[in-house]
């Protein structure tokens, strides 16, 4: 589908790390489903939930419970195994977005590979889309990425900011205007396909 692109930037949540706490302290509190909450009544446009393979911070039996927490649409993000998409079939994400998974990350550290990865993630794609999910791809501000990831149907790309907010975070003013400017660029080329272009990774209030 073509993409909604919308003067307005919509910001979209991610409730990860509270499961995180949880998990660590063993009990029930906090709970992922009451940030979902929050989020809503604090005029957030989305809720993101990673259900990693090893559920080291959003467990399985959070999806229905998020989902009866909010009423806004949620983007799952998840590895490209077969394990994840049964589950995405079954829960029916408003989005379903590819991301990579590294067991020894503290949280995805860069863009998928959508170039290197077309042939597994096209039957991916369609099959996400026929089940009525608009599909994203996690990316690095590539444009070589960017015509793979359109190449598969993609509905949305999310522009792994990771890069720009350690240049900001450095007091690397030049660096982070260029990363800045490549995001927008992608962004722009994004729109031009008819893919909704969005940013994520890091970014805080000031960045």
């Amino acid at each position: 589908g073509a993409g909604i692109v919308t003067n307005r930037i919509r910001l979209g949540v991610n409730i990860d790390h509270v499961a995180t706490i949880r998990n660590a302290r063993g009990g029930l509190h906090p709970d992922p489903a009451r940030a979902a909450e929050l989020a809503t009544k604090a005029g957030a446009d989305g809720i993101t939930l990673h259900l990693r393979e090893d559920r080291r911070h959003i467990k399985d039996d959070d999806l229905d419970a998020i989902r009866t927490a909010t009423a806004l649409p949620i983007n799952m993000e998840m590895a490209a195994t077969d394990e994840m998409m049964d589950i995405a079939l079954r829960f029916k994400p408003e989005t379903a977005m590819f991301v990579p998974e590294k067991r020894a990350e503290l949280t995805t550290e860069g863009g998928l590979d959508a170039a290197r990865g077309h042939n597994h993630l096209a039957d991916y794609v369609r099959r996400l889309q026929d089940n009525g999910s608009r599909v994203s791809m996690f990316i690095e501000p590539d444009p070589v990425q960017l015509i793979a990831a359109s190449r598969m149907g993609a509905d949305i790309c999310e522009f792994h900011t990771g890069r720009y907010v350690e240049f900001v975070q450095a007091g690397e003013g030049e660096l982070a205007a260029a990363e800045l400017e490549r995001i927008a660029d992608c962004a722009a080329e994004a729109v031009s396909l008819g893919i909704e272009p969005q940013a994520g990774h890091g970014l805080t209030f000031d960045t």
